[in-house]
C-alpha cells in the first residue's frame, strides 16, 4: 500500500476479531513507529503491550468495569472494541527531556532547567509523531486500530501495570483484525475544512504574496 493510500484509508475501527496477533508482528510495527522525530533525539516514547487475553481483560476491568446491570460496560456503544486482541499504551517521560537538555550539547538552551522552559511540551509532540506512524503502519498491514485516551483512569493504569510513576500514558491504541460491521464514531461525519482554511501564506513585507 502506498503511503498516500494509507493516509487516505486510515480511520478508527471499533469492532475487532478476537484472532490473536503474533508478538513478532506487533514488535515490528512498534520498531518502525518509534522511528519518528524526537526533540534532541531524546527518544522518550515507550510502549506497554497488552497482547494476552488476561492483560486485555485487566485493562478493561480497570477502565470499564463490568459489575452490575447498570455498569458503563453494559451500556458501552462499541462492545466490539473490547474484542481487540492487543492494546498498546503509548507513554512518554518529560524528565527524560530535562536530562537530555542538561547535557553539554544542549545545556545552553536552558531547556534542561525546568519543564516551564518548554513553551511547547515536546514530550507530547514527539509521542504524537510516533502514534501517527503506528496508525499508518497498522493500516498498511491491513489491520485496524482505534486510538483513545486513558483520561481519568491514567493513575489507576500506571498502578495496575507497574509503570514508573514519572511516565505518562499518552493514549491507548487497540489493534487487531477489523470486522466489517464497524459503527463509526460520533465525529466521523464532521467535514474537514477546506485546504484554503488551514494553509496560510503570509504576504511579503512589501505587500506582495510570497511564492
Amino acid at each position: 500500500m502506498e503511503l498516500r493510500d494509507a493516509i487516505r484509508s486510515r480511520h478508527m475501527r471499533r469492532s475487532f476479531s478476537t484472532e490473536a496477533l503474533e508478538p513478532a508482528l506487533i514488535d515490528s510495527l512498534l520498531d518502525l513507529a518509534r522511528r519518528a522525530p524526537s526533540a534532541g533525539n531524546t527518544q522518550a516514547v515507550g510502549f506497554v503491550v497488552l497482547d494476552r487475553p488476561d492483560l486485555v481483560t485487566r485493562y478493561w476491568d480497570t477502565t470499564l468495569p463490568a459489575e452490575g446491570e447498570t455498569s458503563r460496560r453494559s451500556r458501552f456503544r462499541w462492545p466490539g472494541l473490547l474484542d481487540a486482541p492487543a492494546l498498546v499504551l503509548v507513554t512518554t517521560d518529560s524528565q527524560r527531556y530535562l536530562n537530555r537538555y542538561s547535557e553539554d550539547d544542549k545545556a545552553k538552551t536552558g531547556r534542561g532547567q525546568s519543564l516551564d522552559r518548554w513553551p511547547v511540551p515536546y514530550w507530547w509532540v514527539d509521542a504524537g509523531a510516533v502514534i501517527q506512524n503506528l496508525l499508518l503502519l497498522v493500516s498498511e498491514a491491513n489491520l485496524g486500530a482505534c486510538l483513545f485516551g486513558p483520561f481519568d483512569h491514567e493513575a489507576t493504569l500506571v498502578q495496575e501495570f507497574g509503570l514508573d510513576r514519572g511516565r505518562r500514558i499518552v493514549a491507548t491504541i487497540a489493534i487487531g483484525y477489523p470486522l466489517h460491521d464497524d459503527e463509526p464514531g460520533r465525529s466521523a461525519n464532521r467535514p474537514r475544512p477546506q485546504l484554503t482554511d488551514v494553509v496560510i501564506r503570509p504576504q511579503a513585507r512589501d505587500g506582495s504574496e510570497q511564492r
